[in-house]
């Protein structure tokens, strides 16, 4: 890659790039328990956060310290809840993380839990329960009117959203009895159906492959990772100058959306994450997972910078090409060209945009893959500052 290009675009190599052709987890460290020290919130963050979010200046720096902290103990509250843990998830108005408790919990227990500085809340079933009925759900064939499903601990059910007007359709009439003998199962419309956010080949900062343009996610040692419908195992790379940069080293598309693409001839990898000129570039410390509830931001070639919160994780997608399962669904829009760009929350890494419906004018949804499953995966490590 020549200086020339990486004096003009700060660090955008190893960033959020382009656009495609459609639209896990490590084991637990002390890391995860322990409070982040990350940098103060750069303005440009804080200010894309009170525009998505409707939040003061002020408000979004609370609520990015209450997320960090939630993020940091919901580990230790899970361990302490054992078999009673029914889910966990950021409660926005109190800025604390709420841990579900199935009724037989015991007195020591809840004491346990509440220790770790955590609110409790009783729910109808476990999160082994829940669990259980998606992997029953994901053994089943699902037709197109049928939008995703995901675990949803507040309420204690397995969610299926059903594209709206495909009620009365006889194929998912079908599928949503047999949804219904798999456990506790509630129907919901989905505003629209997921499509994956690739484009063929438009300007800003891509990387390609054949006439595929695609997002760059974040830099692992060796290269970086991105979204698995954007290429096949083998295929060559090239960024946004045409210059070589490496191949596909491993790619799962449907039942996974990841990939991992290996550098070299001149590109090099950072640990930041583009912010477009709407906030700083954002340094990547580490893969924290952030709850069900948090802010998070999306950076893309297509539509840049964005923010919104979890809305759901473990969530199955049923894109047209098939079945998408553990993917983390989130308020943050995206359009064709975002593909395989970075989720960030705070400073932690998150994972690569897959998909969604809608758009940043009128508004949508967007699944990410989680960065952690595809680190496992293949092997990797994150490229951290």
């Amino acid at each position: 890659m020549r200086r020339t290009r990486f004096t003009r675009a700060g660090l955008a190599v190893l960033l959020v790039l382009g656009a495609g052709v459609t639209a896990g987890t490590l084991p637990a460290t002390a890391a995860d328990e322990a409070s982040a020290t990350a940098a103060p919130a750069s303005a440009g963050l804080l200010s894309a956060m009170q525009r998505d979010l409707h939040l003061s200046k002020e408000d979004a720096e609370a609520r990015l310290a209450a997320e960090q902290r939630a993020t940091a103990l919901e580990p230790k509250a899970r361990r302490s809840a054992g078999a009673s843990f029914g889910g966990s998830w950021f409660d926005a108005s109190s800025g604390t993380l709420t841990v579900g408790v199935t009724p037989d919990t015991s007195a020591a227990t809840l004491q346990e839990i509440r220790a770790t500085g955590a609110t409790v809340r009783t729910v109808g079933h476990s999160a082994r329960e829940l669990a259980a009925t998606q992997a029953r759900l994901d053994e089943l064939t699902a037709p197109d009117g049928v939008s995703s499903w995901h675990v949803d601990p507040k309420a204690s059910t397995v969610v299926v959203n059903i594209v709206g007007g495909k009620q009365s359709d006889n194929d998912v009439q079908r599928f949503v009895a047999r949804a219904r003998e798999t456990g506790p199962v509630t129907v919901k419309q989905a505003a629209g159906a997921p499509t994956t956010l690739a484009a063929g080949t438009v300007g800003g900062d891509p990387y390609y492959t054949g006439n595929v343009r695609c997002s760059i996610g974040f830099s692992v040692y060796g290269g970086f990772v991105t979204a698995g419908h954007c290429g096949q195992a083998g295929a060559g790379v090239s960024g946004w100058d045409g210059s070589y940069i490496g191949n596909f080293q491993g790619s799962s598309f449907p039942d996974n959306d990841y990939a991992w693409v290996n550098v070299g001839s001149g590109w090099w990898t950072v640990p930041v994450v583009l912010g477009w000129g709407t906030v700083s570039d954002q340094l990547v410390r580490g893969s924290n997972v952030a709850p069900v509830g948090a802010s998070i931001c999306r950076s893309g070639s297509t539509t840049h910078w964005h923010c919104g919160t979890v809305l759901a994780m473990n969530e199955t997608v049923n894109y047209s090409q098939g079945a998408v399962r553990q993917m983390t669904k989130t308020s943050v829009c995206a359009e064709p060209g975002d593909s395989g760009g970075s989720f960030i929350s705070g400073d932690q890494a998150q994972g690569v945009t897959s998909g969604g419906w809608g758009n940043c004018s009128s508004g949508g949804e967007t699944w990410f893959q989680p960065i952690n499953e595809i680190l496992g995966r293949y092997g990797l490590t994150l490229h951290t500052a």
